[in-house]
Formats: structure tokens, C-alpha cells, sequence
């Protein structure tokens, strides 16, 4: 590893981690070690208050738990020191705290690291110590600085901060750390996605990449940076405060995101002042210095590429002691003894895992591969009459072994739309004319959707009950899941299709989404680098289909890209997030997207490979299930006319909602009548006629409902004549007029109660008729209000 780094390791990292501990100081912010005045350097900077502030908010302002905090003294100073350890709780009064620590490490030629996340108590800085992150940074320490930040703008948006930690590269540019704050802190799995993206943006831009670990400390804005008898301010140079980013949206920024110019994605396991591992393996190394290394540093480059082998699957831990036996016995002139080498390798192994955590479990072998390559004359070809297998999904969709593709952008209504397809599939029953030969096996591996509200989507599926009958046992499903379909990724999903299937083989395998799931490989390339998604697709879709049943179809989810609605138009497969191997590998591909952003109907465009083409089908939701339109009934005149005409239609039953909602939570609700008189010529909602008109649809088709007789004096309100009683919506509170005192707080809050609907208005006759369940909200489906 290069010692050019302005950010130290960690203390399980570095050479920092040998330090005894009775050399490290737990510093208090509250007590000062020297009672004088400080001694200003006129010639240096002094720690600025407003940065740090500015810093502290970035960085830990949505955070709790208690921040890492860590001074070193810089290289280049003449004298050396200890470092010292404190964790200010990211609560009150964190700037002031921050500031006198810095102020302190000034005086003392110290500069000030944190690490950018929370733990939850003093002593704790490990990785699987950090509760929470809220800002994503890259460390730019090398190369063109600033074309590196353009790229950056260009791709992911402007920054929220932006700090040049204080050093210069040989070319003269200031090293810089770029910072994005999030909408809210990070916890749990989604820590390692975090870290995850860090790395990922290291790598395409040539950065840092020990940010990958989420216990690697930063330097503090604000601060003082001493290094090679060089005193300057770590000073932020762009803020853009109020820019936040979304986990998920920024995720998918980075994924798309291209490398820099000139940044490859190959990995380099050899830094600068180590020999290279391929160097190491065949060259014969002998005691005392005589060659360009020593035994201590080819013995260590050596066990450590066996270990990282080992620990990735890649070799069996005996295969991986018989290499490093192997080396020892070739290369190492005398060799070293068998305890020495153990005990070596026992300690690079523990702190491989300290670092990367538990190793891999590898999959069993599958069956072997034949030795010889198959190859058929067109003779046999054509002699072959053989009946065609038949296939999992007709006609051609899904074929005994193929790979599958459902492609999408955010809320198209992608899983609503799998989700029923794959009922149907485990039902036996058709589905959009794509067609089962009988019941499917099907096991969903879901990585969206937590188990309470995958629960409720499952219930929420307006389908026949024949259907969703026949479907009970065959359709398997798992909740959000905090895993990579890595080596033990896959070892747990293959154990957990034999639980769901132990009498006959699983028949689909559906993977939802791609991204949330993928594993690049040990070299850890994204979704847009071609090796690391055949990898994925190859190392471990694939051999996880062959372990399980190879003759079981795969079915993929993954998002699409933003696109004009020519190039969809022109090539709707080019929208696929990512590489462009994942085209090349599926045998069937199908995109779901919106032709018309005002129009709810969906095209589902279908691509073979193993079968004629499919035209596309226009797709909508009809009372709760997907079903087809007929081309022909498509509103071909005055088409944009009648589009606008129906997002007025749309409007007017949003702004109609909506105040109906407001005013319950004042304490008000209204009759169609007094509703119409009241709010007329208001929101653009017209006159007393067209709102009652508007009304009467909206209760019609279920938007609204309708809260009369006992149970509208259960709510205290006056006893309406009208035939409708009084309008309800969806989650709608009515303030009851009084005060609830806080017990803990004294805070006084208003209460207020739910309003359940106890009539509604039956579409087909109009006739007012009692709900059945009051608890449950029936939810219009495939109509417009």
C-alpha cells in the first residue's frame, strides 16, 4: 500500500494497530491539557469553527450514537506522537465539542480524523461497530483532480461538499474529498451498500479505495493538515447544504456511471512498494537480502494471495495450505519450518477476515463437464426428429434452461406485474396468452419487499380464487433479504429451494431485482462493466441454476435506464441497466414501459431467442388483474385532446381528495350538497354542478365512500338527511376537538380519530348499500377518477 494517503488506516489496518495500548490517550473535550492562552501561529491556519459546523452537519447532522474521532501527527514534522482517541456523541453541542478537540490538536501539531458514521459506544471503530452513515464521499488523491470532479458532476449531480484535504500531487492540484449527504442515515444492510457505492466510485474515478471499508477516518473540515513541514487549513472549497441525495436513486446514478478517461477497472493487487504476487509465485527468494525482496515479504505476498484465494471460494482451505506448502517448498531458500509457516498464515488469516469478514462457502461441484466439446453434423441435425422439449412458459417465453429478463423503470408496475404472473404460472393457469404445460414450482427470491408488507401486497392481488388457490403451495416467496447471491449467497438460497421443494425440483427460479443481489466477483466490478455481469451471470446465476435443477428456467428483474421516446420506440431493449452482456446472454427479454406518461395502459415488449417474434401487447390493470388491450380500441383521434381532457378529469379527483382530507383533519366533513356549495369555483374545482358531477363518479368507483346513520353520530356529527351522508376517504383523521397531554414531554397534541366508511355506492345500480368491512378499503382498479 502507497504511504502517499492523506487518511490514515484504521487501527485494524494499518501500522497503527501494533501501537500498545497504553500508548493511546482518551482525550476529554472538556479538559484542557495546557491551562495557557493558545499561541497563535501567524505564519499557519487556525481551525475554523464555521467549517467544522458545516462539516459536522454534512456529515453526522441526522445521525445519533457517539462519532470515532482520532488525532495523529502528520509525517514530516520532526517529532512524533501518540495519537489520541475520543467519541463525541453527534447529538447537542457536537460543533462545539469538535472544535476545542481540534483546537487542542492544533497546538500539538495533530491533525483530526473521524470516521463518517456513529457507533454506540466509546471504544467502538470496527466496521460491524458503525450504526449509521448519512454522506457517501470519494477521496481523490491522485492524477487529474479536477477533470476527476467533472466527471463526477457530470454523472452524479452536484456534490454537497466539497474539501481539499490539504495535500498537493506532484502536478501541483489540491487533493480533494468529495461529499454526498443523504435524505436520511443509512443502518443496517444498508451500510454495506453505502460502502459499497464508496468503492464503486473509487474505482470508476481512481480514488481512494480503502473507503470501501466503513470504518476508514477522514480528515475534518475546519481542521489543521501538517504534513511534510507544510501547515494549512482543511478547507471547504463548494457547499451546497440543502443537496441531498436518495440511497436508492444515487445507487443507480453511480451503477450507470462510465470510468473515468484513463481509469481502468483492472484490478491491481500489487501496490507500488510490494512485488508484484505473479513475480512472487516463481521466483526463488534467499535469506539474508540477496535478492529483490526477502523471504519475510514473498512468504507474506505469497500466504496472502492463497488466504484471499481461500477466502473467496476460489480454492478449498486444503488446496490453499497446499500452495502455500508448495511455495515455501520451491521458493524459499532454506525453506521456512512448517510451525513458522502456520503460525503466519493463522495470523494473515485472521486479519483478512477482521477486514473482509467471514470467508466464502463454495457451492458443491456440479455435475462434470463432458470432456470433449460437442459438435453435430447438419446431417445429424437435420436427421433429428426427436419431439422439442417442451417448454416451462409457452410459446417459447421461457425455455428448460433459459434465462429470462423482465425489465422495467421504477413504479411502471414491474413487480405488480411478475408477482401476478408468477401465481399464475404456480396456478397452471395462463397469463397475457403466456402459457404453463401444468402447475410450476416457483421459488421468488425477492429483495425489495419486507415481510409485512409482502404479505399485504400478496393480499392485495385481485385475482380468481381458483387461482389463487392452486397457486397456495407452488409459489414460494422470501422477504427483503440482507445478502449477496455470492458463494454463501448462493449456498443459502440452494438450501433454501431444497426446504421449499424437497420432493420434486424447483421449475422457476425468479431473481428480483438484479441490482439488489448482484455480486461482480473478487475483482468487485458493477453492473456496467461487462466481466463483472457475466461473472454474475456465469459464476453465479448459472452454476446456482445447474446445482439446483439445470433444466429450470431463471427469470431476472432489473431496472432500464432513462431513454427518449424515440430511442424506446426504436430499440426498447437498449433501456437494460448495465452491461451490455446481460442482452447478449438471456434467451428471452421483455420491457415494461409507459409509450404515453399520462395514459395508465403499459407496452410489453417481447424479445426471443429461442422462438419466433412476439408482437408487443398494451397491458393495463382491469378491476385488480393485468389484462390485454386490444390494439384496435386504442383512442386513435384527437388522442392528446382526450388525454388532456382525462388529467383534468384526474385532477379534479385529486384536488377533491385532498381537501376532503384536510378539512377532516380541522374537524369538518361534508355532504355532497354543502360540499359543492362550499367549495365552488375553488382549487379549479368549477361550479356547484360539475363538482357534484364529479362527485357522483369518484363514489361511484370506489374513490370515495360514505360515512351515514349510527356511524356518522359514532363520530359526533350532526345527523345528515341526504341520502349519501357525509363523503370519506381513504386514511382520513377527523380532529375531535380535543387535547391529548404528552406525559413524558408536556407537549399537547390535538387527537383525532380514523373515519372507517359504513355505505358505499354500488357502480352498477347506484343504490347506497352498507360496507361489508369497515377495516378494509376496497381499491378502485384499472379505472380513472
Amino acid at each position: 500500500m502507497s504511504t502517499n494517503h492523506d487518511d490514515p488506516q484504521t487501527p485494524s489496518d494499518g501500522p497503527e494497530s501494533e501501537t500498545p495500548k497504553e500508548n493511546l490517550v482518551h482525550f476529554n473535550p472538556w479538559r484542557d491539557f495546557n491551562d495557557a492562552a493558545p499561541q497563535i501561529d501567524v505564519f499557519g491556519d487556525e481551525p475554523d469553527p464555521e467549517q467544522i459546523a458545516q462539516f459536522m452537519e454534512v456529515v453526522f447532522g441526522y445521525c445519533d450514537g457517539l462519532i470515532p474521532v482520532r488525532s495523529f501527527i502528520d509525517k514530516g514534522q520532526g517529532f512524533d506522537g501518540r495519537p489520541h482517541n475520543i467519541w463525541i456523541d453527534a447529538g447537542d453541542n457536537v460543533t462545539d465539542k469538535m472544535t476545542t478537540f481540534a483546537n487542542w490538536a492544533a497546538r500539538e501539531g495533530a491533525a483530526v480524523y473521524v470516521i463518517p458514521g456513529t457507533v454506540g459506544a466509546p471504544g467502538q471503530a470496527k466496521a460491524g461497530d458503525i450504526l449509521q452513515m448519512q454522506a457517501v464521499v470519494v477521496d481523490i488523491d491522485t492524477g487529474d483532480i479536477t477533470a476527476k470532479r467533472a466527471h463526477l458532476e457530470r454523472h452524479l449531480g452536484p456534490p454537497t461538499m466539497v474539501v481539499e484535504s490539504g495535500g498537493v500531487t506532484p502536478e501541483g492540484q489540491h487533493k480533494a474529498h468529495v461529499w454526498w449527504k443523504l435524505t436520511e442515515p443509512a443502518e443496517g444492510s444498508d451500510i454495506a451498500r453505502v460502502t459499497r457505492v464508496r468503492g464503486d466510485i473509487a474505482a470508476k474515478i481512481g480514488g481512494d479505495m480503502h473507503f470501501r471499508s466503513a470504518h476508514q477516518p477522514i480528515r475534518v473540515a475546519g481542521s489543521v493538515y501538517y504534513k511534510n513541514s507544510l501547515k494549512t487549513q482543511v478547507r471547504i472549497v463548494t457547499l451546497n447544504a440543502d443537496r441531498e441525495r436518495d440511497l436508492g436513486e444515487f445507487t443507480e446514478a453511480v451503477t450507470d456511471m462510465p470510468p473515468a478517461p484513463g481509469v481502468s477497472l483492472q484490478p491491481d493487487f500489487a501496490a507500488p512498494d510490494k512485488p508484484a504476487v505473479d513475480d512472487v509465485l516463481v521466483t526463488p527468494v534467499r535469506e539474508s537480502a540477496q535478492d529483490d525482496w526477502s523471504r519475510f515479504e514473498g512468504a507474506s505476498t505469497a500466504i496472502g494471495y492463497f488466504i484471499r484465494m481461500v477466502h473467496e471460494g476460489r480454492m478449498s482451505k486444503d488446496e490453499g495450505w497446499e500452495g502455500i506448502c508448495g511455495y515455501n517448498a520451491a521458493m524459499l531458500r532454506p525453506q521456512w519450518s512448517v510451525e513458522r509457516l502456520k503460525r503466519e498464515s493463522e495470523r494473515l488469516w485472521t486479519r483478512h477476515v477482521e477486514k473482509y469478514g467471514p470467508p466464502l462457502i463454495r457451492l458443491d461441484s456440479a455435475a462434470p463437464a463432458p470432456n470433449e466439446m460437442p459438435a453435430f453434423t447438419l446431417g445429424t441435425l437435420l436427421n433429428d426428429s426427436s419431439p422439442m422439449p417442451a417448454d416451462i412458459i409457452a410459446p417459447r417465453v421461457l425455455t428448460p434452461g433459459g434465462l429470462l429478463v423482465l425489465g422495467g423503470a421504477p413504479k411502471v408496475g414491474k413487480s405488480d406485474l411478475l408477482i401476478s404472473w408468477l401465481v399464475h404460472m404456480a396456478a397452471g393457469v395462463p397469463f397475457l396468452d403466456f402459457t404453463p404445460p401444468r402447475p410450476l414450482r416457483v421459488f421468488y427470491l425477492q429483495a425489495e419487499i419486507q415481510y409485512h408488507y409482502l404479505r399485504e401486497r400478496m393480499k392485495q392481488i385481485s385475482l380468481p380464487k381458483e387461482v389463487l388457490s392452486g397457486a397456495r403451495d407452488n409459489l414460494v416467496a422470501t422477504p427483503k433479504l440482507n445478502l449477496l447471491l455470492d458463494v454463501e449467497g448462493s449456498v443459502r438460497v440452494a438450501q433454501a429451494i431444497r426446504r421449499a421443494f424437497p420432493a420434486e425440483p424447483v421449475d422457476i427460479i425468479c431473481i428480483d431485482p438484479i441490482r439488489n443481489l448482484f455480486d461482480g466477483g473478487p475483482d468487485g466490478g458493477g453492473e456496467n462493466d461487462n466481466t463483472a455481469m457475466m461473472f454474475f451471470l456465469k459464476e453465479r446465476v448459472e452454476v446456482l441454476r445447474d446445482h439446483i435443477n439445470p433444466d429450470c428456467g431463471v427469470i431476472l428483474a432489473h431496472h432500464t435506464k432513462k431513454l427518449s421516446k424515440q430511442q424506446v420506440k426504436d430499440d426498447p431493449f437498449l433501456a437494460l441497466s448495465g452491461a451490455s452482456a446481460l442482452r447478449g446472454f438471456y434467451t428471452s427479454g421483455l420491457i415494461l414501459h409507459r409509450p404515453d406518461e399520462e395514459s395508465p395502459q403499459r407496452k410489453l415488449e417481447i424479445e426471443l431467442r429461442n422462438g419466433p417474434a412476439l408482437e408487443p401487447k398494451i397491458i393495463d390493470k382491469v378491476k385488480g388483474e393485468w389484462t390485454e388491450i386490444n390494439p384496435m380500441n386504442e383512442r386513435l383521434v384527437l388522442a392528446e385532446l382526450g388525454a388532456r381532457h382525462d388529467a383534468e378529469r384526474d385532477r379534479k379527483g385529486e384536488v377533491i381528495t385532498d381537501i376532503l382530507v384536510r378539512e377532516a383533519r380541522a374537524g369538518r366533513m361534508y355532504s355532497m350538497t354543502l360540499f359543492a356549495q362550499t367549495f365552488e369555483n375553488q382549487g379549479g374545482l368549477n361550479g356547484q354542478t360539475s363538482i357534484r358531477d364529479r362527485l357522483n363518479v369518484l363514489t361511484s368507483k370506489g374513490v370515495l365512500k360514505l360515512v351515514k346513520g349510527d356511524a356518522a353520530s359514532d363520530l359526533g356529527l350532526p345527523n345528515e338527511r341526504s341520502k349519501y351522508g357525509y363523503l370519506c376517504t381513504e386514511f382520513m383523521e377527523l380532529a375531535t376537538g380535543e387535547d391529548l397531554i404528552d406525559p413524558d414531554t408536556g407537549e399537547i397534541v390535538p387527537t383525532s380519530i380514523h373515519v372507517r366508511p359504513s355505505h358505499y355506492k354500488c357502480a352498477q345500480t347506484g343504490a347506497v348499500l352498507p360496507v361489508e368491512n369497515p377495516e378494509i378499503w376496497v381499491h378502485p382498479e384499472g379505472v380513472n377518477t
